[in-house]
């Protein structure tokens, strides 16, 4: 079990966002976390990574705790934020070889697989390129690429295909794919549904800070009592609970 959350209260002060949430991600296994804004995703999300600290519960990746071992439990993570976070005094060379010496990896195949997502995202003639010379979708290449030269057990992907181009959006579900069939676990968090329901193994739906539903498409469809429905209908009526 590469991810597991258990019983997990916490949020940004005194009243919790998250009451008790639990799930897990096994090997291999892509989970799709979703829900309406203001579900409790992003904390979900900041809790796991160590961003927060929970006021009750535990997550532990691969049996480990972020208590334990902060240093071992970071580097077991790739993390690709919804808004790209890049150092705009750095190149994007600069950029793998920072995550290369900040994770401690063997340098000439961290560059052997930089290379390859380089080649995959059409980057390879940008190395020298700072981040103001880059479009988003660009920035969240360099994100993608800074990501999967960890090859970390964990992915936490956080609304992966927000201004990426139809190829991009392609080329990032096929590594996913990939790095899945080698035994990587995958959190990702997206409104993109139709690309969620096509790719992901699991849902965790969220609503309030809880647990609202999980499972397969065929799991939800039964909680839902919408035997039919797409993964957008079914979140079409988690909105009209709202009144949305």
């Amino acid at each position: 079990m590469s991810l597991k959350v258990e019983s997990l209260t916490g949020g940004y002060s005194r009243i919790p966002v998250l009451k008790s949430v639990s799930f897990d991600i096994a090997d291999g296994e892509l989970i799709g976390l979703i829900g309406l804004n203001g579900a409790g995703k992003s904390t979900t999300i900041k809790h796991i990574i160590g961003l927060m600290k929970a006021f009750e519960g535990t997550v532990q990746i691969d049996g480990r705790t972020i208590n334990e071992d902060p240093e071992t439990y970071r580097r077991k993570i790739g993390f690709i934020p919804e808004s790209p976070l890049l150092y705009d005094e750095l190149t994007l060379k600069e950029h793998i070889e920072m995550t290369i010496m900040a994770y401690g990896l063997e340098r000439d195949r961290a560059w052997k697989t930089a290379n390859h997502l380089l080649d995959l995202f059409r980057l390879t003639e940008r190395l020298d390129w700072f981040p103001n010379d880059f479009s988003k979708g660009m920035k969240q290449k360099v994100m993608i690429v800074c990501a999967f030269i960890i090859e970390p057990s964990l992915f936490i992907i956080d609304e992966p295909f927000l201004g990426l181009d139809p190829l991009a959006i392609r080329d990032l579900v096929q590594l996913m794919e990939e790095h899945k069939r080698n035994g990587a676990s995958i959190l990702m968090s997206t409104h993109v549904l139709a690309n969620a329901e096509r790719i992901c193994d699991k849902f965790v739906v969220m609503h309030n800070g809880e647990i609202y539903a999980m499972g397969t498409i065929a799991d939800l469809r039964k909680h839902f009592d919408m035997p039919e429905a797409t993964l957008d209908e079914m979140y079409g009526r988690l909105a009209d609970r709202e009144g949305f």
